[in-house]
């Protein structure tokens, strides 16, 4: 006795393990992805300026120590500078969330003039060291510090020059999706400069002051 095979109509429900959606790609998301990777190389270009420091740090040849330099109250200055630019800056985020383009404009620019005031002081504190004689080439100590710090400082400038870029953007532009997604980025890229300076501070400074 033969057994009847039918074959699938074409009009049959298609199993489920055949069907495939397109994965869901939002807009900005390979921005976001691609700052992140790159705060990420940055953090391992930090992390080898601080062991570089950890092990030469205390390299003085016979020069000047930590003591004999810094001086803690312009440091600590420096410091409340950078962490109000980041106070700043997170009422310029919500001003943004709130599409208030003036107020998100007013506080960039607040932002921005605290950290040019960490810049001045900065720059003013590698004069007078150059001035009493403590050069990068003086000792190994030194030529960390400078390295560590100026390489901090380079970043602060590029995202002051960032910061009046975004500005332009937003006054041309408006708030728009992009424009969010770039005001994000240097958020992002700000705050992580200012846990690189907590850790400037407290390692170079601070334990600095105490050996």
């Amino acid at each position: 006795m033969s057994t009847a095979h039918t074959l699938p109509s074409a009009d049959a429900e298609t199993p489920s393990f055949y069907v495939t959606d397109e994965a869901d790609h939002p807009e900005g998301g390979s921005t976001m992805l691609g700052f992140w990777i790159y705060l990420m190389s940055d953090c391992l270009l930090f992390a080898m300026l601080f062991a570089t420091y950890g092990v030469i740090g205390t390299n003085y040849a016979a020069g000047p120590s930590p003591k004999d330099l810094f001086e803690l109250p312009l440091v600590a200055l420096n410091t409340a500078m950078l962490l109000l630019s980041s106070i700043t800056y997170g009422f310029a985020m919500l001003s943004a969330a709130e599409g208030k383009t003036r107020s998100t404009q007013a506080w960039l620019a607040l932002t921005g003039l605290f950290g040019l005031a960490f810049l001045g002081i900065e720059m003013h504190e590698f004069h007078s060291l150059i001035e009493q004689g403590a050069t990068p080439q003086r000792s190994g100590f030194l030529s960390a510090f400078f390295t560590l710090v100026g390489t901090h400082g380079l970043h602060v400038t590029f995202g002051l020059i960032w910061l009046v870029t975004l500005m332009v953007q937003v006054g041309k532009h408006g708030l728009i999706a992009a424009n969010h997604r770039r005001l994000m980025c240097l958020s992002l890229f700000w705050h992580f400069l200012d846990v690189i300076w907590i850790g400037v501070f407290t390692i170079v400074y601070l334990l600095g002051m105490l050996r």
